[in-house]
């Protein structure tokens, strides 16, 4: 795509909002990353601003890349299955907040007059974007998940551009923003698309591992995942069988399940690797993986189909709008993944996992069928459509 920049200024002048989440945050900073490297490809440069929360991941991870940071007053609405429920003390106060909000992202808008706004979700983006449209700025949101958050769905009508990751997105967005809308993917860090298994073996110095047996990367995220520790616990003699594994357990978790394993035969433990996180290393560790056992955020999904990785999602039951089961279920339905949704047990994951450790054309099937669903040049359509609305 790339459509030139012409008629825009020396200078590109960009506010991001969103956050809360990573899910909300590395889009973002995915974004800006590619931005300012087409735009230094070109000669010119990027001034950016992120408007946030004090205490969301954004307000870390901002700073943290150089990228100046603000805040502004926000009102966050606890979900309930009852509407009724929804009208509560909290939910008043907090929606007090916002005209607050807005009035000082409006004061920042005018000051720093962005050639675009644009917004990934969270409840911060609401006064920010709101803010925009007062300002007449241009607006782009863009949505990590199948169904528009909560947020996005606030601010749907005043945006310039909706930018979704799934053509699946498309039917449920109101007729009147459907014209608005362009599907782009949800951008993934491109160091992910880079790992080397041969690598994460000798980081990992996992000199046990069976290579040719298929290697399962199970994680729960970065605090780990109870639900799913528990099922890989009770299956792991029968797992250590058939593959070996990679278990980001989370650091509450991991003396519990070092105890449980001591019993294992030595030829079954030099298969099992237990860590309670991962970091610079995951690029490597996804290489090396030819199954997953995972959550169903929008960014891992993101990332797998990136990759073209079979997948297990154990959806997050407690996700805002029961987004993680709706992701699973969507990949699911075209043969890209394995959704377990309700009670998992161990039982249950042996039967999901069974096929794709021990017939490759099925594992290669199903990596061909995610791949599908994969966009790695999503930053790109992304910073595309920024500059498209920036220029009218």
């Amino acid at each position: 795509m790339n459509e030139p920049a012409s008629g825009l200024p020396r200078t590109f002048r960009l506010i991001v909002t969103g956050g809360g989440t990573g899910g909300h945050t590395y889009p973002a900073l995915t974004a800006v990353r590619t931005l300012q490297a087409r735009l230094a490809a070109d000669g010119r440069a990027l001034d950016v601003l992120w408007i946030g929360t004090p205490d969301g991941l954004e307000a870390r991870v901002a700073p943290a890349e150089g990228i100046p940071f603000k805040t502004v007053a926000t009102g966050k609405i606890r979900r309930a299955a009852n509407p009724l429920k929804m009208v509560s003390p909290a939910n008043v106060k907090d929606m007090a907040r916002v005209p607050l909000g807005v009035a000082q992202a409006r004061k920042i808008i005018s000051e720093f007059r962005p050639d675009v706004v644009l917004a990934t979700g969270g409840y911060v983006a609401v006064p920010a974007g709101l803010a925009a449209r007062m300002c007449r700025r241009p607006l782009v949101l863009h949505e990590q998940t199948v169904r528009l958050g909560l947020a996005n769905r606030k601010l749907a009508g005043s945006a310039a551009r909706i930018a979704v990751s799934s053509e699946s997105t498309l039917p449920l967005l109101p007729e009147s923003v459907r014209s608005s809308a362009v599907v782009t993917g949800n951008p993934v860090r491109p160091e992910v698309l880079t790992g080397h298994a041969d690598r994460a073996v000798a980081t990992l110095g996992v000199t046990g591992f069976d290579r040719r047996l298929p290697t399962l990367y199970v994680t729960g995220g970065a605090q780990g995942a109870q639900q799913i520790n528990d099922a890989i616990r009770d299956a792991l003699p029968w797992l250590l069988e058939r593959a070996n594994v990679v278990h980001q357990c989370g650091p509450a978790n991991v003396e519990a399940l070092r105890g449980h394993t001591a019993a294992l035969p030595a030829e079954l433990a030099g298969r099992y690797y237990l860590t309670p996180f991962v970091g610079p290393e995951l690029p490597d560790v996804l290489a090396l993986a030819d199954v997953m056992v995972s959550r169903s955020g929008a960014g891992t999904l993101a990332e797998l189909t990136a990759l073209g990785k079979p997948a297990v999602f154990v959806p997050l039951a407690s996700s805002a709008g029961n987004e993680q089961a709706h992701n699973a279920r969507h990949l699911e339905e075209t043969g890209a993944a394995v959704a377990l949704l309700g009670d998992v047990t161990a039982e249950r994951l042996q039967d999901a996992l069974s096929p794709l450790l021990t017939d490759p054309a099925r594992r290669a099937a199903m990596a061909e069928r995610a791949r599908v669903h994969g966009r790695p040049d999503a930053a790109d359509r992304l910073v595309d459509v920024l500059l498209s609305a920036a220029s009218g």
